[in-house]
């Protein structure tokens, strides 16, 4: 089967055009079906394509005269966004000249030139940035937003709740996903006014969901397996992932530590082995990179910015699953099935995408 072609700005990420393209070959030497738009500097993209064979007939190249910096403001970004690699990345898609755009770049500028090239869907109010985290279950969890509205209303959560169950049916495989709400507490009478109306509007739902809710959670359950979705703010979202992944590394630097200590650590590690390397490879993020901008008329994927090859190549297998399982026309069928967009009112009528 063959896909359509997926654009990857080049230039983003913290080591830019070499681990982009890297990634990207990985990719598709996994899956040689894969066919790329590389954005970017064209004489750089050439260079870095010498080294990758496998390439050369499945690209092709568009160059890009400028960047977006790290440190770029959203605003300052959406200015030149047609002219730099990861805004003629998203234009691809618009165009119809891709069918998904991958970038490493700013996340926050990422976001607002996603949202103003492509659009929401109908019935969508806002994009929300979802990603896979390891559990203790047998598949991942999807949890969003994880950065794209620092506020919400009882709207946007519901609309989260039916866009991330529809992720994880195609990420996971899943037939009935189950959704939580995160809360400071799993009582009905906890959390906030939003919390709790999104809580009610999707119990009286039940029926017509395409997936199980389950109520609240708390951020110490959130990777326990129990839980196939979990639904929250931008800002909750993003200090909760943050908060995951500084354990995570905790844990992997404690364990370093603990069996350098003595002589008798470093024999103990040797024997411990293969459950420290299972342990580094479901802590190790870019086993699951690739973030996904849900609620946009497109597929934009965001990749780490530190991520590796192999983190990279990750982020292009999620877009091109996302475009062979039409991840658009299933949070369509389901918005409409439910009849969730029109039971909620919204209250706020602008909330700022920001920088994860």
């Amino acid at each position: 089967m063959s896909l359509p072609r997926i654009a990857v700005d080049a230039m983003g990420g913290d080591e830019g055009v070499r681990v982009m393209i890297e990634g990207a070959a990985l990719a598709r030497r996994r899956h040689d079906r894969f066919k790329f738009l590389l954005v970017g500097d064209e004489t750089r993209i050439k260079a870095a394509l010498e080294d990758h064979p496998n390439m050369r007939g499945a690209s092709e190249i568009l160059h890009a005269p400028e960047i977006v910096s790290g440190d770029e403001k959203p605003t300052q970004a959406l200015r030149r966004a047609r002219k730099t690699s990861m805004g003629m990345a998203i234009d691809a898609v618009k165009r119809g000249e891709a069918g998904a755009a991958v970038s490493a770049g700013n996340t926050g500028a990422l976001m607002a030139m996603a949202k103003l090239s492509l659009r929401t869907m109908p019935g969508i109010d806002r994009p929300a940035l979802a990603a896979l985290m390891p559990t203790l279950g047998e598949t991942d969890m999807v949890m969003l937003d994880l950065g794209a509205n620092t506020e919400c209303d009882a709207r946007n959560l519901v609309q989260f709740a039916v866009m991330g169950a529809a992720y994880a049916r195609i990420a996971s495989n899943l037939a009935e996903p189950r959704v939580r709400l995160l809360n400071i507490g799993t009582e009905e009478t906890k959390g906030t006014g939003a919390l709790r109306e999104a809580s009610d509007t999707l119990r009286a739902a039940q029926n017509q969901l395409a997936f199980s809710f389950g109520g609240f959670t708390e951020a110490d359950k959130i990777n326990r397996g129990e839980t196939d979705v979990v639904v929250t703010d931008g800002f909750s979202g993003n200090i909760a992932l943050k908060a995951v992944e500084g354990a995570a590394r905790f844990v992997t630097d404690l364990l370093k530590e603990a069996f350098q200590s003595s002589l008798r650590s470093k024999i103990g590690f040797l024997v411990s082995r293969p459950a420290t390397e299972l342990l580094k490879h479901h802590l190790d993020p870019n086993n699951h990179n690739g973030a996904v901008f849900l609620g946009l008329n497109g597929v934009v994927v965001k990749s780490h910015g530190s991520a590796n090859a192999k983190g990279v190549a990750n982020a292009v297998a999620v877009a091109a699953r996302l475009l062979e399982e039409d991840l658009i026309e299933r949070i369509t069928a389901d918005l409409a099935e439910s009849g969730l967009a029109a039971k909620t009112r919204s209250r706020r009528t602008s909330v700022g995408a920001e920088e994860a």
